[in-house]
C-alpha cells in the first residue's frame, strides 16, 4: 500500500511517499480501505516537530495523521462487518497511521458513516466534531438560554461548535474576520465580533461559556468577556500560572482539554450528521500526492472550514 511516512521533523519536504505491507489487525480492530483524510493544525504541528511528535517520534516508519473514513476490508471485532462505511479519529493522542491507503483501526473508536454524507465530509466531521462535542456537551455541559463564545468561528473546531452550541439552544457570537461574518452567521451564530476591529479592552462580561481556540493574549480576553462562574476551555495551549490566577480571582473556571478518540462520541456525533444538526464545510480537497500541498494550505491558517485529502 502506498503510505506517507514523515522523515524528519520540518517542513513539507520531509513528508515522503513509499510502499508499505497493509497493517496486520489484532483482536477489537478492523481494517479500513481509505477513502478520505481530513488534514487539521496538529498534524502541521507535529510535522514541524511540536504537537504529538515527541510522543511518536521513535514510530518506525512515523506516519501522521488521525481522521479518517473508509470502508472495513477486514474486522476481528463484533462492531463491524466486511463492507460498512465508517468514519472516525483514530488514537489520539497517539500513532494514528492516518496518511495511508489502509489502516488498522479500534473498532472502538468509529462509527458508522451516516449514508447521507460523504466520505469527504465525514472524515472532515472528526477530530473537529469530537472536540466541540467533548468540550461543549461533556466538558463545559452547555445548556439552553448560555451566553457562548466560539472564537476563530470560521475555522474547523469553530464552524462545528457554532452549530452544536446553537443545537444545544444557546445564544453564539463568533469571532472571525470580517472577511468570514457572513460565513460565522449562516452557521447560526447570532452575533458576530470582527476580532480584528473590536474594543476587547472595554468588553463586557457577558458569556457563560467561552470556547477558545487560538491561545495567547486571546485566553487573556476570553476571562474578561466570561462571568463569573463561567467557564473557558482553551483546546490551543495550556493554562498559564498567570492565567489561572487571573480566572481564579474572577471566579471563573479555566481549563485545557485535548480531544480524545471516542467511539461512543463518534456515534453522537454520527447522530448529528445524519439529522442535519451540524454539517462539515469542505474548504477544499486534495489528492493523496498532493498531501503536502494540502498540509501547507491548512498551515496558511488562511482556510474556511476544512482540508481533506481523497485516497
Amino acid at each position: 500500500m502506498k503510505a506517507i511516512r514523515l522523515k524528519a521533523p520540518g517542513d513539507t519536504t520531509q513528508l515522503e511517499q513509499i510502499e508499505l505491507e497493509k497493517p496486520k489487525i489484532s483482536t477489537g480492530d478492523v481494517l479500513i480501505r481509505i477513502k478520505a483524510i481530513s488534514i487539521n493544525p496538529i498534524d502541521v504541528k507535529t510535522r514541524a516537530g511540536h504537537g504529538l511528535y515527541g510522543m511518536i517520534k521513535d514510530q518506525n516508519p512515523l506516519i501522521i495523521g488521525w481522521d479518517i473514513s473508509g470502508e472495513v476490508v477486514e474486522t476481528q471485532s463484533e462492531l463491524f462487518t466486511v463492507g460498512d462505511q465508517v468514519f472516525g479519529m483514530i488514537n489520539f493522542p497517539g500513532h494514528g497511521k492516518a496518511y495511508a491507503e489502509y489502516v488498522s483501526a479500534p473498532a472502538s473508536q468509529l462509527a458508522l458513516k451516516p449514508t447521507t454524507i460523504s466520505h469527504e465530509e465525514a472524515a472532515a466531521t472528526t477530530l473537529t466534531a469530537l472536540t466541540a462535542w467533548q468540550a461543549l456537551v461533556k466538558k463545559a455541559q452547555v445548556k439552553v438560554g448560555q451566553k457562548v463564545l466560539i472564537h476563530a468561528a470560521s475555522g474547523g473546531v469553530g464552524h462545528l461548535a457554532v452549530q452544536l452550541a446553537k443545537h444545544l439552544g444557546a445564544y453564539v457570537t463568533g469571532t472571525s474576520s470580517g472577511a468570514n461574518k457572513d460565513f460565522v452567521l449562516s452557521l447560526g451564530a447570532d452575533t458576530h465580533i470582527d476580532y480584528q476591529n473590536y474594543d476587547w479592552d472595554n468588553t463586557l462580561d457577558e458569556f457563560d461559556f467561552v470556547l477558545d481556540t487560538i491561545g495567547g493574549d486571546n485566553l487573556n480576553r476570553s476571562i474578561d468577556a466570561t462571568k463569573k462562574g463561567g467557564t473557558i476551555i482553551s483546546i490551543s495551549t495550556s493554562i498559564s500560572d498567570v492565567a489561572a490566577e487571573k480566572a481564579k480571582q474572577k471566579g471563573v473556571n479555566a481549563s485545557f482539554m485535548l480531544v480524545q478518540s471516542n467511539g461512543d462520541d463518534m456515534h453522537q456525533v454520527a447522530s448529528l450528521l445524519k439529522s442535519g444538526a451540524i454539517h462539515s464545510t469542505l474548504f477544499r480537497t486534495f489528492p493523496f500526492v498532493e498531501m503536502a500541498a494540502a498540509n501547507r494550505l491548512v498551515e496558511s491558517g488562511r482556510t474556511v472550514g476544512k482540508i481533506v485529502v481523497t485516497v
